[in-house]
């Protein structure tokens, strides 16, 4: 009872339901991939990022072209209700087919002219993670030291620093190994993507006889929310470092769901071990997991594996850590992040008096409020769980003094993907 009084908390407001389901989702199916083409087409217009504008150019004929076909479904819906060409698989094979075109093909693509020479076809995330790597090899760390930051040239001081956890570099060792297209690090982001995200539709399987109905259809309208969705498919094929991190965290959601915490433990321990904005996933993941007297199996994983991962970099270079991870994302480095989306938290940093010191009063106070809800009223299903991690990350990166508009693929998946584990509520709460 309890599990489903929680439940209810997030459950999707029916009026979205009644659009998600219109003419069997291929109302909203059509929406989002016309509304997609359009914004790829404005963004190969107008971008002044030259990645992005490529993307832009090869990604809005994609999304046509899904458009389309999901109008020639909803035309042999109306002449067949019963058409195979409109049910729940052919929906997943436009899916896959769009993430294809507006995500994999652009990312091989650029992949390909950067492996060719050119240098602007790749967001710098690509070239840090990858410099990492190269170090990680050599040295037994993927971290740069304040002192050799500070004696490169001033320009480049700013791909000098890796922002993210050591983990991160792992995706980057195929090109300190070899140069190629299939080395860049975008690749093999896309391939964990995919690996996390076939291994989450699976955990969320629905019963025998039951594939083709609403929850399976959540899980599809999940899985597009990841893959296809502009925010995602853009920064895959730009710069990807977010999506495995992302399709972790909806992994360990999903093995919440099916009463795993273990796995899930493990899955949100990986994302962990590769960027911060995984953490405060893991940490709700451990409120629900006290609910159910699994604390210590899932954060064993959820805490264990990050811990791990940290351990060479502290013994080879502590500071060299402390300097990328911590002083550079809060402001404190030789050069600035970039990050500076015209959102709340940055409007105030830099508009007002002690700007900062209120952006950051605001975060803390979001932050407090959250942990007091969950430790007044800890989630007891996986769909809460995912319900406070999109909300709780949305107001974060709102109130954060620098983040990125891409920081949003964080929320709006996970937000789409609760639904999508509302088949294991009764499982998830009843399994000790």
């Amino acid at each position: 009872m309890t599990a489903a009084v929680d439940d209810r908390t997030a459950r999707t407001p029916g009026s979205w339901r009644r659009v998600d389901a219109a003419a069997g989702g291929l109302g909203l199916d059509l929406g989002l991939y016309a509304a997609s083409a359009v914004f790829a087409a404005v963004t190969a217009g107008t971008s002044t990022l030259l990645p992005h504008r490529a993307w832009g150019a090869v990604a809005a004929v994609g999304y046509l072209l899904a458009a389309l076909a999901v109008a020639g479904q909803l035309a042999a819906r109306r002449r067949d209700p019963g058409s195979a060409l409109a049910g729940l698989p052919a929906r997943w094979a436009v899916t896959g087919f769009a993430w294809a075109t507006t995500a994999l093909l652009p990312l091989i693509w650029q992949g390909a002219q950067r492996a060719a020479g050119r240098t602007d076809r790749a967001q710098e995330e690509v070239v840090v993670v990858e410099h990492a790597a190269a170090r990680l090899v050599d040295t037994g760390t993927p971290y740069l030291g304040h002192d050799a930051i500070a004696a490169l040239p001033a320009d480049e001081r700013l791909l000098g620093y890796t922002p993210y956890q050591p983990g991160m570099a792992v995706f980057g060792l195929p090109r300190a190994l070899a140069d190629g297209w299939w080395t860049d690090a975008r690749v093999w982001f896309a391939v964990g993507t995919a690996v996390a995200l076939a291994l989450a539709v699976r955990a969320l399987r629905p019963p025998h006889g039951a594939g083709h109905g609403p929850l399976a259809a959540a899980v599809l309208r999940g899985v597009q929310a990841a893959t296809v969705l502009p925010v995602c498919a853009l920064t895959l094929a730009t710069g990807g470092d977010d999506l495995p991190v992302l399709a972790l965290c909806l992994l360990a959601l999903a093995f919440a769901a099916a009463g795993r915490p273990g796995r899930a433990g493990l899955a949100i321990g990986l994302a962990g071990a590769l960027k911060l904005f995984a953490w405060p996933v893991a940490l709700v993941l451990i409120a629900w997991a006290a609910t159910r007297r699994s604390t210590v199996r899932l954060a064993a994983g959820a805490l264990g594996v990050p811990a791990l991962a940290l351990v060479p970099a502290l013994l080879v270079d502590r500071d060299a850590l402390v300097e990328n991870v911590l002083r550079f994302p809060l402001g404190h480095g030789l050069v600035t992040s970039p990050a500076q989306s015209p959102f709340p938290g940055h409007l105030i940093a830099t508009a007002l008096p002690a700007g900062r010191v209120v952006a950051a009063a605001l975060l803390v106070a979001a932050g407090v409020g959250i942990a007091v809800r969950l430790l007044r009223r800890p989630p007891r299903t996986a769909v809460a769980t995912a319900a406070i991690c999109g909300y709780g990350l949305l107001a974060a990166i709102l109130l954060m003094p620098s983040t990125r508009f891409g920081y949003l693929l964080y929320p709006i998946a996970l937000l789409a993907w609760a639904p999508a584990l509302a088949g294991g509520v009764r499982r998830s709460a009843a399994t000790p």
